[in-house]
Formats: structure tokens, sequence, C-alpha cells
């Protein structure tokens, strides 16, 4: 395959810009966020959050805006030409703000626990892991925001969670054998909750669709498939189409690949010493 760049995220300053703009188009037009969150068959919580530079507006919507607003395709041209930078320093704010909301995620680790179902010992051991080190201020906040972010998983509609670990992930002590054997235990609990989907990728497979890394997929309640990626340098929210589609069909040969829940299940208990 090609190296094609995987669009990089967007200034945060812009889309705040950018979201000025659909916010006065709309009044100009004469409509509430949630008349035109209608017509374009998106919830209001989107247009606001766009209007406001939570979230990119991304192309096809800029393309029915500009359609619907009379603006001549003003939307997406600004779409087009936002200014790009390495490392986009809101990426996780604006990755956590699509995760609070999501219909569904799909995620795939294979060193660490995915945050999502760290628990906190466990978390703050992968934060007291990184290099450079992180303060202990730094640690400490920033392991209580990723345990925040669990709440999303007892929402009163939580999302649909699928998940694919490779089994170095789960093997590996981290933090040490206690840390570890709670965080063992805490995935066998997270297995069995409605909705949440959890498989192993087995050590004596010889294949693995997912060599290239850790990533994430997930759909907005306006029904846009988004992927979010890791890596040394920095770490990218990716809405191409193209670049989703790809990482899908990974997730789901990864799926195909792995333990069958119940398999998944067996092993941990094995772990566990349950069986």
């Amino acid at each position: 395959m090609s190296a094609k760049k995987l669009p990089r995220k967007k200034n945060f300053s812009t889309l705040k810009m950018l979201g000025a703009q659909v916010q006065t188009a709309r009044k100009a037009a004469g409509y509430t966020q949630r008349e035109l969150a209608a017509l374009l068959m998106v919830d209001d919580e989107s247009i606001a959050s766009i209007e406001q530079g939570r979230r990119p507006l991304m192309p096809d919507l800029a393309v029915q805006m500009d359609e619907l607003l009379e603006l001549k395709g003003t939307l997406s041209a600004g779409v087009d030409k936002l200014p790009e930078i390495d490392q986009f320093p809101m990426h996780a704010q604006q990755y956590m703000l699509h995760e609070r909301e999501a219909l569904s995620l799909s995620l795939y680790d294979a060193l660490v626990v995915p945050g999502i179902l760290q628990t906190e010992p466990y978390a703050r051991a992968v934060f007291s892991s990184r290099v450079p080190a992180f303060s202990e201020d730094e640690i400490a906040t920033k392991t209580a925001a990723r345990i925040a972010r669990q709440t999303i998983i007892h929402r009163p509609d939580p999302p649909t969670l699928s998940l694919v670990i490779w089994e170095p992930a789960v093997l590996y002590p981290l933090g040490g054998d206690e840390v570890h054997r709670e965080q063992l235990q805490s995935l066998r609990d997270s297995a069995e909750i409605p909705g949440i989907t959890l498989q192993i990728l087995p050590l004596h497979r010889n294949t693995h669709a997912g060599l290239s890394g850790a990533f994430t997929l997930m759909e907005t309640p306006d029904h846009q498939h988004l992927a979010y990626t890791q890596a040394h340098h920095g770490s990218q929210l990716v809405a191409d189409p193209e670049w989703v589609s790809i990482l899908t069909r990974k997730y789901a040969m990864l799926r195909s690949q792995a333990l069958t829940p119940e398999g998944s299940a067996d092993l941990l208990d094995r772990l566990l010493g349950v069986k």
C-alpha cells in the first residue's frame, strides 16, 4: 500500500473560527440549532459542538450545510483549508468528547489493557512507566481522568463496547503481582457486563492483523465513523473514510483471529486460578 499520510488533527482555535461561521450562517438563514440538526439528520448537540469549536466539521456535513444555507461552498473550502500541525495540543480532549457520547467503541491494544477497562492501580502503573517521567502530580491527575472516563460504561444508554487485547498485555504483570491480579479480575468481571464483548488474541497464532499498533474505532450519535490512533510521536483522530475503512477491516480480522468471548473468559479464569 502506498504511504498515504493520515489526516492530521486541526488546530483548536481554527475550529472555533469555523464554528462561528456555521453559527452566523445558521442564524442568517433563520434556523435554530435544533431545526438545522433535524434538516441535516444529526442530533442538535452535534451542531452545538461544531459551533463552539468542540468538534470538527466533517467534509460531508460541510457540503450539506453549504447547500442548505446557500453558502456556495464556503464551509467546504474552510474545512479543506484549515491549517494542520504535527501535534494537536487538545487531541486527547477532542477524542474524549467523542468517546463520551459514542454509540459504539471498538478497541484493540497489544501492550496494555485498554484505558477504558484499566483499574486505578494499573492506570497509575501505566503512567508511572512513561519516559520522560511524569511528575507525581501529573500521574495523579492523568490517572483520575482515565478512571473518570469509565463512567460511560454505566451510562443509561452505554455504548456497545468491543475489545480485542493481545495476550502479552494480559500476561504482563505491570505494577506487580497484586496490581496484575486485580486487573485480571476486573477484566473478567467486565466481560460479564451486557454490551461489552472482550476477546483475547492468543500468542500461539502465526498471523496477526494488528502489528501496526493500537487503535480505536467509534460511531458518533450522528453516525459518523471515526478512528483514533496512537504512536510515539503523538495521536490522531482520523475522519478520512478510506483510513477508517482500513482500520475497520483490520479490526474485523483481529476479531476473527482472537479467541471467542467464552474462550477469552476461560483464559482469564485459568490465569486467575479459577479453572
